[in-house]
């Protein structure tokens, strides 16, 4: 796999690395819709209460994976590049370490600003108890969360996908019968309600931790894991790329959290309406982060091989498969938004805001896939500065512009939907120009890797 990566043909080892991260993640993604169809049975005010974790369970997901995980992926891929499989080895116990320290910081951080973070943005009474109660539930498995994330992420690093998607496959087939079972109870379990949901969730990776930390101790990974002394060096490896990445995530979530508050100030039904849309979202981000990740892992491997053209000829070839497949799915929500919404509500009300939502955001979901697709490459590269500040000029517009006009100009749900659409369009085009104009894309790096 690592000859294709570097001297085969771009399109055919791109989709053999991706297409099984985009399984998975597909299937992990409809597992979340599942849930949502699931907590959907216990009214509206069991929707709204979820919906407003959603936004740091999301969080969690992309720091874990995108962010952080994406400085892991782009070390290891950059080591294997340049010859270096030992100091790769070395980076999957530092991933470990890692984990375990962003898992506790999240679980802290629910457990503390979970009740005024929900409050503030708009739940109150029952539905903030619902809230309080799935954030619970979801975040005591917080570091099971990072450890496979991270893990999987170094894999794929490694140009490993399989494995992780086997575990993430397996982990379905769990969550399905087991996340109705535990909300609804079946035998001897009892009815959790929206409890069971996040207990679902810690079991299928609390498992899944177990087979990973099982498949590395094997022997058969392709990655080796060694307990040495831990050294600041790889770990300033991973997060040279990885802390931007995931204040970058930060910024990503922090948008959507504002957007979710600003929604909610319009009532409960444009609440569930906006979460209900904004799911579809949500399912572009596997897709992508499928494309992405194998984006990712080829152009660091060439970047550590000294291979700067190729990596950036990888690069717009990824970028042209995210511009199609974004803009189909955005395409046909936007002409059929029933086809989506009627999975989840048939209230009027709520409907009404997840079609106004669909049919202004969902056009443009093309630009923002390019966008990602080239973020992920700019990871693998190791110049995450200028996708970075892409993200910030989203969040200036779509969250600081939405919001201001939402609180202090009375603009209706219309207004704020088409600022989170140019939100997009900005973050996609200043990425793209990035890469298209930067003379040394994916060459800066290979002078540190010499002197480390």
């Amino acid at each position: 796999m690592r000859h294709a990566m570097e001297h085969g043909p771009v399109v055919p080892t791109m989709f053999r690395l991706a297409l099984p991260t985009v399984s998975v993640l597909v299937v992990q993604t409809l597992v979340s819709v599942a849930e949502t169809f699931y907590v959907s049975f216990l009214g509206t005010t069991a929707i709204a209460g979820v919906s407003l974790v959603f936004p740091i369970v999301l969080l969690m997901a992309t720091m874990s994976n995108g962010g952080i995980g994406g400085g892991v992926s782009s070390a290891v891929a950059r080591e294997i590049g340049a010859g270096k499989q030992k100091e790769a080895d070395a980076l999957l116990l530092h991933a470990i370490v890692l984990a375990g320290a962003f898992g506790l910081l999240f679980m802290a951080g629910a457990l503390l600003l979970g009740p005024d973070l929900y409050r503030s943005l708009g739940g109150h009474g029952a539905i903030l108890a619902t809230a309080l109660t799935y954030s619970t539930f979801i975040f005591a498995g917080a570091v099971p969360i990072w450890l496979v994330n991270l893990i999987a992420s170094a894999l794929r690093g490694a140009g490993d996908v399989k494995v992780p998607a086997l575990v993430t496959l397996a982990g379905a087939a769990i969550m399905i019968p087991l996340s109705p079972a535990l909300i609804f109870g079946f035998g001897p379990l009892p009815r959790m309600g929206v409890a069971g949901a996040g207990i679902a969730v810690c079991t299928y990776y609390v498992i899944a931790g177990i087979a990973l930390i099982a498949y590395l101790a094997s022997g058969r990974a392709t990655l080796l894991l060694r307990f040495a002394p831990l050294q600041l060096r790889l770990f300033r490896l991973i997060l040279s790329v990885g802390l931007l990445s995931a204040v970058g995530t930060l910024q990503t979530n922090i948008t959507t959290v504002l957007l979710t508050g600003a929604a909610g100030s319009f009532g409960t039904a444009a609440l569930a309406g906006y979460g209900i849309a904004s799911r579809l979202d949500y399912l572009l981000v596997p897709l992508l982060f499928g494309i992405g990740t194998a984006v990712l892992t080829m152009v660091g491997i060439n970047v550590g091989g000294g291979k700067a053209a190729r990596a950036r000829r990888i690069a717009w070839t990824g970028a042209a498969a995210g511009f199609l497949l974004t803009g189909t799915i955005g395409g046909a929500a936007a002409l059929f938004p029933a086809a989506w919404l009627g999975l989840f509500t048939h209230d009027a009300a709520v409907a009404s805001t997840g079609v106004l939502y669909l049919r202004t955001v969902a056009p443009f979901y093309c630009v923002y896939g390019t966008g990602l697709v080239l973020y992920f490459a700019s990871q693998g590269a190791g110049r995450v500065t200028w996708p970075f500040l892409a993200g910030t000029a989203r969040l200036s517009v779509s969250a600081g512009l939405g919001w201001l006009l939402v609180t202090h100009f009375e603009a209706g749900l219309s207004t704020l939907f088409h600022v989170i659409a140019a939100g997009s369009v900005i973050y996609g085009v200043i990425t793209a120009t990035f890469v298209a104009l930067s003379s040394h894309w994916g060459q800066r790096l290979r002078g540190t890797l010499a002197r480390t």
